[in-house]
């Protein structure tokens, strides 16, 4: 029989054997670890567009034509024969004002011209007969001055009378109210039963929109770099340069416009001068009042990258983007922006065509890290981002 003790020595003995060939055979293993793929990115191609160079101001819109329609003669209104907001013709009977004391008052003017007539047929007569009987000394000097002023005097009063028949006729022909040219018509401010006269505000305004006018300032200097630089222009719409429009809503008028008006003087305070363009409007769309950007583009073209809103990010350097290089790996690119064609920026510095953009997936990458871009198309209008017709990975569009 063993002693205890010795077994129990024997026991510890084979127990650290044991753990040492475990430790050693673990030690002998290679080491394995999983590497997690590298993150998919959506990336976009930059692309190049001949562009020109471009200013934006703030500008509001201007009817082509107004008219306020005013009562010239007072009344109360009887009739109205429009409807507010619609298209009335030129000549069109709009508003009638009553006309009875006009048409009386006519009546009057005829009646006193009639008797001016009247009076100026008999002083005339009798400065015929004086004529006659003052060369035998039948009548003398001084009563044949008097008949001589006495014909002066009738025909003076029938050129008055005249002219108040005239008055009357216009005081009764103002009681219809006509539309001055073919437009739109606005709100009425008066109802029927009301008393307009002079002194009344607008009975209601008529427009022209189409075309539609855009008034807007530019700086002294910029419009004296204007003076020179097309001095030999006989009129504002000889200078060949492109407008369009931003709306407020931010989308872009689907019109082209042309410069109509550039002002005469400097707006003292301002240092400005006013410049005016024309828009078609045949939908009726722009109506006048509305604040828009208008947009001038010289005509003269370069060669500019753009890329997507969506691929632009910004930090206390400025503006820049997020570059997969042909290894795959991300790097960070200050740019310099020109301005925003609808989804689109204009690069000014730093990109080249070509070049890959990160326009997904931002959140999940950063400098230095390699990555798995997916090339992506987008809507240069709207920006939406969409995969390609033909799927292929960045990568194997690089190849």
């Amino acid at each position: 029989m063993l002693n205890p003790l010795l077994h129990r020595h024997q026991s510890i003995k084979i127990t650290l054997i044991t753990l040492l060939s475990i430790t050693i055979f673990s030690c002998s293993e290679p080491e394995q670890q999983i590497k997690a793929p590298p993150p998919a990115v959506s990336v976009y191609n930059v692309t190049v567009e001949e562009v020109g160079r471009n200013r934006e101001f703030v500008a509001r819109t201007q009817a082509f034509k107004e008219a306020n329609l005013r009562a010239r003669v007072e009344g109360e209104l009887i009739e109205r024969h429009f409807r507010e907001g619609a298209m009335v013709e030129k000549g069109q009977l709009l508003l009638k004002i009553d006309p009875a004391n006009y048409d009386a008052l006519l009546s009057q003017a005829k009646a006193d011209l009639a008797s001016r007539v009247s009076g100026e047929d008999n002083a005339t007569r009798n400065l015929r007969r004086a004529k006659d009987l003052i060369g035998d000394g039948y009548i003398s000097q001084s009563d044949f001055d008097r008949l001589t002023t006495e014909e002066s005097q009738a025909k003076a009063s029938v050129k008055a009378a005249q002219a108040a028949l005239r008055r009357a006729e216009l005081d009764l022909g103002y009681t219809t109210i006509l539309a001055p040219f073919t437009g739109r018509i606005g709100k009425v401010n008066y109802n029927v039963g009301n008393i307009v006269g002079p002194t009344s505000d607008a009975l209601a305004t008529l427009t022209i929109t189409d075309p539609i006018y855009v008034s807007f300032q530019v700086e002294e200097e910029l419009y004296l770099n204007y003076l020179q630089e097309h001095k030999d222009s006989e009129k504002p719409s000889d200078v060949k340069i492109d407008l369009s429009l931003r709306l407020p809503n931010n989308t872009t008028y689907d019109e082209q416009g042309q410069l109509d008006f550039t002002g005469i003087k400097i707006e003292q305070g301002m240092g400005t001068v006013e410049l005016r363009a024309s828009f078609a409007n045949t939908n009726g769309i722009i109506l006048p009042g509305l604040f828009v950007t208008l947009i001038t583009e010289s005509q003269k073209k370069e060669s500019m990258s753009m890329v997507p809103q969506a691929a632009v990010q910004a930090n206390q350097q400025g503006k820049f983007v997020l570059v997969v290089d042909e290894s795959q790996t991300v790097k960070q690119r200050h740019v310099v922006l020109g301005r925003r064609v609808n989804a689109m920026w204009i690069v000014e510095k730093g990109l080249e065509a070509g070049e890959q953009v990160i326009i997904e997936g931002l959140q999940k990458v950063r400098p230095g890290v390699t990555v798995n871009p997916v090339l992506k198309v987008v809507d240069a209008l709207t920006g939406t981002i969409t995969e390609q017709k033909d799927e292929h990975s960045a990568s194997a569009i690089n190849k």
